[in-house]
C-alpha cells in the first residue's frame, strides 16, 4: 500500500511538472550523434539496471522518472566506476529537499578521504539541468540551470583540481529524498586513439596454422576484417581500463567480438564483448547463468534465463552473460562501450548499458576459466569465413585505482 501510495504522488507530482513544459523528445535517449560522439546514458527509464540500492531503499521509475520512495533521505550507486567525464542530468526537487549528486564515492556510496568537494547540491524550481565535468574522479566543474535561476562553480588546486590529488576512479550516488532524475548522461573524456585510420601501427596479426582472417585498412580509413578464423592484437596491454569503438557488420547476424585481458601472443584468451545482432522478438533463448560466492569464489547457483538473444548478442560478455536487449542492427554503424575494472565488467551499445556483471569466479590466467585481472591486449575477432567487418574510432583510457572512502 505504502508503495502504491508513493507511485500516486509521484505521478501526481510529475503530471503538474509537465504540464507547462514545451514537447521535447522522448527522455532517457542519446540521439544518434550524443550516441557516436560516446554519451552513455546511466539510467534507461525503464529500471534501476546499472545501480545498487542502498539503506535498504526502494526507488520508483515512473514514465521515464526516477525517485526514491519515502521521505527518508536514502542514496542510490552506480555499480560502474568513472575517472575523466563530463555529466549531465535533469532533475526536480521539492522545497526544502535535502538532494545531492555525489561524484568519485566508494562502492557504497561513501565519499572519498580528503575529498569535500564532490557533492552537488540538488536546487532550484521545476525542471532543472545540471552539468559537472570529472576529471581523475574529483569534481571540477558544476553548473546548475533553471527557469528561475542558473549559476556555476569551479574549483582550484587544493579542491576538486585532479593536478592537486592522486587521480581515482570512483562511482556516482544519487543521495536525498523528495527528488525526481531523468536523462542522466555520461561522457567518457580524455580518451586516447589506439588506431590512426591509416595503417596497423600498433597491431599484429596472430599468426598460426589455420588462421585465414584478412586485415587491412580502407581507403576510407576503417579496419577491414574479413574471413576466419583469425585475431589481430593490439601490441600494448591494459589492466583496467575503458574502451570505445565503431563497429558494422556488413552482412547478417555475422559474428565477430571485441576480446581484452588477454593472455599476450596467445589466440583469443581473454573476455569477449560479443559483436551478433541476432534477437528474437520474445525470449526464446536459455542461457545457464552461474552464480559464485563474491566473498569465497564458490560456486552458489546455476540460474537458467530466457533471453531475446540468440547467440548471446551483441554487448554481451561472451559464454557469461548475454545482452539484455537488442540496440545494434546489421549494416549500421554503433558505438560499443567496454569499461573493466577489477572483477566488475559493464558494456553499452549505442549508449544503451546491456551488461552490468561482476565476475566473482576463482582466479585464474585464462579469462576462459576464471576471473582474470591481469593486463592483456585487446583484440579484433574473425570468427568464421563468413566475416565481414568494419572497425573505426578506436579509443581507450586506462582507469586508476579504485577511490578508497574515508575510514569509519
Amino acid at each position: 500500500m505504502r508503495y502504491l501510495l508513493c507511485l500516486a504522488l509521484l505521478l501526481s507530482l510529475t503530471s503538474r511538472m509537465f504540464a507547462d513544459d514545451d514537447p521535447k523528445p522522448k527522455p532517457n535517449t542519446l540521439t544518434p550523434k550524443e550516441a557516436a560522439d560516446g554519451w552513455l546514458l546511466l539510467f534507461d527509464g525503464d529500471s534501476t539496471f546499472g545501480w545498487k540500492a542502498l539503506d535498504d531503499s526502494k526507488w520508483s521509475v515512473v514514465e521515464g522518472m526516477l525517485s526514491p520512495q519515502g521521505d527518508k533521505p536514502v542514496r542510490l550507486v552506480s555499480t560502474t566506476a568513472f575517472a575523466d567525464y563530463d555529466l549531465s542530468l535533469e532533475f526536480r526537487v521539492k522545497q526544502d529537499t535535502k538532494a545531492d549528486v555525489i561524484v568519485g564515492c566508494d562502492a557504497d556510496g561513501g565519499g572519498a578521504a580528503g575529498k569535500q568537494v564532490n557533492a552537488i547540491p540538488l536546487v532550484g524550481n521545476g525542471w532543472a539541468t545540471l552539468t559537472a565535468q570529472v576529471r581523475g574522479g574529483d569534481l571540477a566543474r558544476f553548473a546548475t540551470r533553471s527557469a528561475s535561476r542558473s549559476g556555476s562553480t569551479e574549483f582550484g588546486p587544493g579542491s576538486g583540481d585532479p593536478a592537486a590529488k592522486k587521480a581515482a576512479s570512483g562511482y556516482l550516488t544519487l543521495s536525498g529524498n523528495n527528488f525526481i532524475v531523468r536523462n542522466v548522461k555520461l561522457k567518457p573524456i580524455n580518451t586516447k586513439a589506439i588506431f590512426n585510420g591509416k595503417d596497423l601501427t600498433g597491431w599484429k596479426v596472430f599468426e598460426g596454422p589455420g588462421k585465414k582472417s584478412e586485415f587491412g585498412v580502407t581507403k576510407e580509413g576503417w579496419i577491414s576484417l574479413k574471413n576466419g578464423p583469425g585475431d589481430l592484437q593490439t601490441k600494448d596491454a591494459w589492466t583496467d581500463f575503458l574502451v570505445q569503438i565503431d563497429c558494422i557488420s556488413n552482412g547478417k547476424q555475422l559474428n565477430s567480438g571485441v576480446f581484452f585481458r588477454c593472455i599476450p601472443n596467445e589466440y583469443q584468451n581473454g573476455y569477449e564483448a560479443q559483436i551478433h545482432n541476432g534477437f528474437t522478438e520474445k525470449p526464446e533463448k536459455e542461457y545457464t547463468i552461474e552464480e559464485y560466492d563474491p566473498a569465497t569464489n564458490e560456486l552458489k547457483n546455476k540460474t537458467k534465463i530466457k533471453a531475446t538473444a540468440t547467440d548471446y548478442g551483441t554487448g554481451a560478455i561472451y559464454r557469461r552473460v548475454p545482452a539484455r536487449r537488442e540496440v545494434a542492427k546489421d549494416r549500421e554503424w554503433f558505438k560499443m562501450t567496454v569499461v573493466a575494472q577489477g572483477r566488475h565488467l559493464a558494456t553499452w551499445v549505442n549508449g544503451v548499458q546491456v551488461v552490468d556483471w561482476t565476475d566473482n569466479r576463482p582466479l585464474k590466467d585464462n579469462a576462459r576459466n576464471g576471473c582474470r585481472l591481469e593486463k592483456g591486449p585487446i583484440s579484433l575477432q574473425g570468427h568464421d569465413p563468413t566475416t565481414d567487418l568494419n572497425f573505426r574510432n578506436i579509443e581507450i583510457a586506462e582507469l586508476p585505482p579504485l577511490v578508497k572512502g574515508e575510514k569509519k
